[in-house]
């Protein structure tokens, strides 16, 4: 039975966190993303068995099934799907909120038609898309949990190593919240890259516990930053059609990344720092294909396939052919 429940968490979790990553990109951008629980530096203290644990990071949804009617639907959905009244109401109360009800425009139907998986590979700029993107989720999930498994490789408290490791995602949160409109979203998650590589690569050249230990804390909080980041930026890569197309893709190849982290750490049969060598590597392509992605701070967000296609077609470069802002009303 434990089993078969488990099943039908990961199932239904899966759904929610991908769902919850689209609308909270059209409100806003929370920080403390479903990567990063509070619980888990209090669960690392005083959680006692594994009943506790569930009962720990299961409660939460108790407040989520009360509250989720209240959420709004994304306006960029209704809108291409011909809900105009829906979406005028939600735009309005955003308006006003924000202040800028003189930009409120009236509403046209679009031509739509149904989007399924198949329109991420129809045509070649959206392939190029969901490739990067999804080579650098699978980058970034292996990266973040294998050093997330790896808490009995460094001789200390695995309690104590469970807790650091939880605790260090509340500043990686942090500055990730001001790093995106400093440096912008490419260049945040193509450093934390590059840094989980510096930081993987540090350890094979120390022996001392402490020190190994301490530098795998630093790896995982920028391992932390660069999920955070990747979740906003891979859903404002996507144009509004296939973008809940695009989330769910991407989650699945960042639960292979998942599935893969627990045989990489394996390797240390085969020579103690191999896993370390592997995680390097992987973080070094992460940053690579990451930086062939355009940047979204202060750009338009694509609205359909087409405004993909039409960017700029002479460029090579997907940062080349983003959108400039003209005026952006933050819904």
């Amino acid at each position: 039975m434990f089993c078969v429940l488990r099943f039908f968490t990961g199932f239904c979790i899966t759904g929610i966190i991908i769902v919850s990553t689209v609308l909270k990109e059209k409100k806003c951008f929370l920080v403390f993303s479903q990567n990063f629980d509070p619980c888990k530096v209090m669960r690392c203290l005083f959680s006692a068995g594994v009943e506790w644990v569930d009962i720990d990071v299961s409660s939460p949804l108790t407040l989520a099934i009360i509250t989720w009617r209240w959420m709004p639907e994304s306006a960029r959905w209704l809108i291409a799907n011909g809900k105009l009244e829906q979406a005028q109401k939600y735009l309005k109360i955003c308006a006003k909120i924000n202040r800028t009800e003189e930009f409120i425009h009236t509403l046209k139907t679009e031509v739509n038609r149904p989007y399924s998986y198949l329109d991420l590979i129809r045509t070649a700029k959206m392939r190029k898309l969901a490739l990067c993107t999804g080579i650098v989720w699978f980058c970034v999930a292996t990266a973040f949990y294998g050093i997330s498994f790896n808490i009995t490789g460094f001789g200390l408290n695995i309690y104590l190593t469970q807790f650091t490791y939880a605790f260090i995602e509340l500043p990686a949160k942090v500055s990730v919240y001001y790093l995106l409109d400093k440096i912008g979203r490419r260049g945040t998650e193509v450093g934390a890259l590059l840094m989980v590589a510096i930081s993987q690569s540090l350890i094979l050249f120390s022996d001392m516990s402490v020190v190994r230990t301490v530098v795998a804390v630093i790896g995982k909080g920028f391992s932390s930053a660069s999920f955070a980041t990747l979740v906003l930026y891979s859903s404002e890569l996507y144009p509004t059609v296939v973008r809940q197309n695009g989330m769910g893709y991407n989650s699945f190849m960042a639960r292979t990344g998942v599935a893969v982290a627990p045989l990489i750490l394996l390797l240390d049969e085969v020579w103690k720092d191999l896993p370390q060598v592997v995680l390097c590597s992987v973080a070094v392509l992460g940053g690579v294909v990451a930086r062939t992605l355009s940047e979204t701070r202060n750009r338009c967000l694509p609205e359909t396939i087409e405004d993909i296609e039409q960017q700029n077609k002479a460029s090579t470069n997907l940062y080349d052919s983003a959108i400039p802002l003209r005026k952006v009303n933050h819904i």
